[in-house]
């Protein structure tokens, strides 16, 4: 088995899920899927409600961040997590819509890979989203972008004005160790 790593894992939804559940649950469903099929949650963050990004009409997402401390490779992380979306009744259709789970490997320890029409780690979008960063901020506040050098709390401080993220529910343990 290949070296543990930190996967930090984005999760957000803003449609029901395949049984009729609203977007939290469906996003505390994929968050416990993460345990089997990932690897050990070591720390999931407050659940925030947003706004779509880029701003659209249809609903809006609940969304979160998960750590999770794995053995796979990042290409298997991120296959994972795309049938973990499968199971959740996720349909890649159009890019930007609602759906019912999302999924997002947004860093793989401090890696940078990028694989043209491919994985992107860290996530391209990941420093101009609240919606990524707050929660991110609630479980790694220490953490550096691998790119830009730049904490979490200077990412935040440099977003553009009207995004917003607002705390709803409480995660996992939270824990903001690391």
């Amino acid at each position: 088995m290949a070296d543990r790593i930190e996967a930090v894992i984005g999760i957000g939804a803003n449609l029901p899920g395949p049984d009729g559940e609203g977007p939290l649950a469906t996003c505390r469903r994929a968050a416990a899927a993460l345990e089997g099929a990932v690897g050990r949650v070591v720390a999931l963050s407050p659940w925030y409600r947003s706004a779509p990004v880029p701003a659209s009409d249809q609903p809006w997402f609940v969304n979160g961040v998960a750590v999770v401390e794995t053995g796979l490779g990042a290409e298997q992380v991120l296959a994972a997590l795309h049938g973990i979306e499968r199971s959740l009744g996720r349909r890649r259709r159009v890019r930007w819509e609602a759906r019912a789970i999302d999924l997002d490997l947004l860093a793989f320890g401090d890696q940078v890979i990028a694989v043209p029409e491919g994985l992107q780690v860290p996530h391209p979008r990941l420093a101009e989203r609240a919606f990524v960063l707050y929660p991110l901020a609630d479980v790694r506040p220490r953490w550096r972008h691998p790119v830009t050098g730049r904490t979490v709390g200077e990412l935040l401080a440099a977003l553009p004005e009207g995004q917003v993220a607002c705390q709803i529910a409480g995660g996992g343990d939270g824990a903001p160790a690391g």
